[in-house]
């Protein structure tokens, strides 16, 4: 069954490639979705996939890449009609 969330990261986490470093990770686990800044600091994340993919994928959120520093992360699941098909920087 596939699984989709919203995952806020703060921290420094613009500027610091962290979104394309999140496209690579998400590609090696099998994630879709996408990952944009916002205008408050934060990068925004749509991720989708099975339960266990997620789950890894949240566990390397707060981590991130050695470039970022992680300050926070909050989990927002979502629901949705159809199925993402790639993993997108917006």
């Amino acid at each position: 069954m596939m699984r989709r969330v919203k995952i806020l990261v703060s921290g420094r986490v613009q500027g610091v490639y962290f979104r394309m470093f999140t496209q690579k990770k998400a590609k090696q686990i099998g994630i879709n979705g996408c990952a944009r800044n916002l205008s408050d600091g934060r990068v925004e994340i749509i991720a989708e996939a099975d339960h266990g993919s997620i789950e890894k994928f949240i566990k390397w959120c707060h981590k991130g890449p050695v470039t970022a520093r992680i300050d926070h992360v909050e989990i927002a699941e979502l629901h949705s009609d159809e199925a993402l098909t790639s993993f997108e920087i917006k």
